[in-house]
């Protein structure tokens, strides 16, 4: 007699392959014979979609097999033999992702979805509206690629300094003086959340560059990589000295946008009961930024 446990994961493989064969379906479904290349066979073909044995054929499969696929059977599948019925019904990368899911595979990285390509206008709005809190974006290697007036005035982020925010953590006079009282203790866990970046794309050359270069400029860094620490992004506390306020205690969280899984965003908020936010707030007034025209070393 099988076990409550057995039962349960019993149910849930039925219920993934019974998702797997009504979701194949749908996607047949809405490819033509023309959008595959093919004839449409005029009054013979009784449904406007493919047919299996069509995404067989052009996927490179068995017939059987893919008609086994598609019935939720459980069978032996291939991340290569997906792919292939993938291109065939044209998914999108979210698309592909599911049907891993659905056939009990784990998931490849994530894509960036041609659709969702320039969204660049919306996260424009999205750290403009942050103010006059700091807010910036990054690419998977974490090189910045725009940044809110906050994030100049409070971070030290600007045109003519190091693009990269893994190199300018550990190079960059400003950013490590204006950040000083936290830095030594951050510094593990910046490295750290970066090695974990790089191993979801393990065969990347980019991310190798970056560490590459800051070994090459930083014996700290170097030490802490060889560590091999692992941590997820999620949020940092930084204590920064800022030259016209003084002392402010942020707390910078990393988010990913799931429609860019190429960016992530990284939002700083000031931390209750220690005055950071009127600060802030005045720094960004037109008081403040008066102030800021004459710039304090450091």
């Amino acid at each position: 007699m099988a076990t409550p446990a057995r039962q349960a994961t019993d149910g849930a493989k039925a219920h993934r392959l019974a998702e797997l064969r009504e979701f194949l379906m749908s996607r047949r479904a809405r490819i033509t014979p023309a959008d595959a290349g093919l004839p449409d066979g005029g009054a013979r073909r009784r449904t406007p979609g493919l047919r299996r044995e069509e995404v067989a054929v052009l996927a490179g499969v068995g017939v059987s097999w893919y008609q086994w696929l598609e019935q939720g059977r459980d069978i032996t599948v291939s991340p290569q033999v997906l792919d292939s019925v993938a291109r065939v019904l044209r998914l999108s990368s979210a698309e592909r992702r599911h049907l891993y899911v659905l056939a009990g595979l784990n998931a490849p990285p994530p894509e960036v979805d041609p659709a969702h390509a320039d969204m660049c206008d919306g996260l424009v709005r999205l750290i403009e509206a942050w103010m006059p809190y700091p807010a910036h974006i990054m690419d998977r290697y974490w090189n910045t690629i725009l940044y809110n007036d906050a994030a100049a005035t409070v971070l030290g982020m600007r045109p003519g300094a190091v693009q990269n925010c893994l190199v300018a953590f550990f190079t960059d006079p400003v950013y490590r003086s204006r950040t000083a009282p936290s830095w030594a203790a951050l510094a593990p866990q910046v490295v750290a959340q970066y090695r974990a970046a790089c191993s979801e794309c393990p065969e990347d050359d980019g991310f190798r560059a970056v560490v590459e270069e800051v070994k090459a400029l930083s014996e700290v860094f170097a030490a802490l990589w060889d560590r091999r620490d692992i941590a997820p992004a999620g949020q940092n506390r930084k204590e920064v000295e800022h030259p016209l306020v003084g002392p402010l205690v942020l707390e910078a969280t990393q988010l990913r946008v799931p429609a860019r899984p190429d960016l992530a965003i990284v939002l700083h908020t000031p931390l209750p009961d220690t005055g950071s936010e009127a600060k802030l707030q005045w720094l960004a007034s037109s008081e403040g930024r008066r102030g800021s025209l004459y710039p304090v070393p450091g």
